[in-house]
């Protein structure tokens, strides 16, 4: 025992001058080495100047990409030529191949869903299950009660919970294999596969209540999309939707080419019949543009409308006496003029119900939103109202202040005297509706 202690000793004094730079020659003497020390720039002249330049640029531009490099770096870099889904996926495989223990999986997920929408991949299945299979496997399930109660390894159930929300802002249902995938990595009872569950009892119930649903490819003829869009905003079943004008190129005399932009209007049988009644001393109004959302598309329309009908014009209907007859009985007559809506501490000085708005003559949409466009819009909307023709006209567009023009100054406007061939295609709403 006490020879093994005596080695001990020796190994661990062997080692300490080992570490401290003291060494034994062979006669025994000591000799003690001097350790080179990290020295600045300006101390270590004589090294560096032995060192290759190219060698050390490099070394440095190694490190500093190392230490620089992100995960959105990496995404920014697959996608110099294309950003497109086999790239997005091929950065997800090397990363999952580079390290068994998939360190920072949790920055790369997030840096993937926030570059999902550039490279067009927000709405797959396939590539969120991929993201998901990114986390290891049966590391951060629970074992015991314990750990479900005080929620095991949060970040990360954080994480995959982002992941399932970015997937319900989409309208992207889950399926079996994601519900799998879920159970590997945080097991049955976590707070990913509750948002799971959560989304899997809301989704069917949502699935079918807009009556008029959007498809999700929208039609790529800027004509289709206008008619779908005005279908969707007309509220009369009988309004008809008629192409007053193709986008052509025509070409002048002095050899110009000159677009003509697309023309598309929707007017209903009330709404003419209105038209036909209006006052000719008081002119109607065409405004616009008015954004309407598509899913991620934009389109605008304009509007053909008027100032609201004076009181002193508007025609009151009466109450008929005829309508009592013998019998009607007093406890339960057939008009209450009772507000139930209102107490007694409500402001009766402002109602919403009572304020009143110009009628809507006619919508359209065009390719383009200048005056004499419009104004071509107008000038067509006289062969099915003539009366139209002896009303001024005012435009109240956003892009510049109103100009008066009057049917007369359309009709001699030099920029609309070339001869159109119109093409006017009628179709009833109610039957674009039901083939959609």
């Amino acid at each position: 025992m006490v020879s093994e202690l005596i080695h001990i000793c020796r190994l661990r004094k062997q080692k300490w001058r080992q570490r401290h730079g003291w060494t034994r020659s062979e006669k025994g003497a000591v000799i003690i080495v001097l350790r080179s020390f990290h020295c600045s720039a300006v101390c270590s002249t004589s090294q560096q100047d032995q060192k290759e330049p190219k060698e050390a640029s490099e070394r440095e531009t190694q490190s500093k990409d190392r230490t620089l490099v992100t995960h959105e770096d990496i995404f920014e870099k697959a996608a110099k030529n294309s950003k497109t889904k086999g790239n997005f996926n091929r950065v997800v495989d090397v990363f999952t191949k580079n390290d068994i223990r998939r360190r920072g999986h949790v920055e790369f997920i997030y840096a993937a869903l926030k570059q999902m929408p550039e490279f067009g991949v927000e709405q797959d299945i396939t590539v969120y299950n991929k993201l998901l299979d990114v986390f290891p496997k049966e590391v951060f399930v629970p074992r015991n009660f314990i750990q479900r109660m005080f929620n095991h390894y949060p970040r990360q159930q954080e994480c995959g919970v982002q992941l399932l929300e970015q997937m319900e802002n989409y309208g992207i249902m889950p399926n079996v294999e994601t519900k799998v995938l879920l159970a590997q990595v945080f097991g049955k009872k976590s707070h990913p596969m509750r948002k799971y569950q959560r989304i899997m009892y809301w989704f069917p119930k949502f699935k079918h209540t807009n009556p008029y649903p959007i498809p999700q490819v929208l039609p790529s003829d800027p004509i289709d999309l206008a008619r779908f869009s005005l279908a969707r905003i007309a509220s009369d079943p009988d309004a008809k939707i008629t192409v007053f004008q193709y986008q052509t190129t025509d070409i002048t005399e002095t050899g110009e080419e000159v677009l003509r932009p697309y023309i598309v209007g929707i007017q209903s049988p009330e709404q003419r019949s209105l038209l036909a009644k209006h006052n000719h001393c008081r002119p109607v109004f065409v405004e616009g543009p008015f954004p309407l959302w598509l899913r991620k598309t934009c389109v605008h329309y304009y509007l053909l409308r008027a100032d609201p009908i004076p009181p002193e014009e508007k025609v009151k209907k009466e109450f008929d006496p005829e309508w009592i007859g013998p019998e009607q009985s007093l406890f339960y007559p057939q008009r209450v003029e009772l507000d139930l809506e209102r107490d007694i501490g409500d402001d009766d000085s402002f109602d919403v119900d009572d304020v009143e708005e110009g009628p809507v003559y006619a919508m359209c949409m065009a390719g383009q939103g200048d005056e004499t466009t419009l104004a071509q819009w107008i000038s067509d909307l006289q062969e099915t109202c003539p009366t139209l023709g002896q009303i001024p006209t005012v435009f109240r567009l956003e892009s510049g202040p109103g100009e008066l023009l009057t049917s007369s100054d359309v009709q001699q406007s030099p920029e609309l005297e070339f001869e159109t061939d119109h093409i006017i295609e009628d179709e009833p709403l109610y039957s674009k509706r039901v083939k959609q």
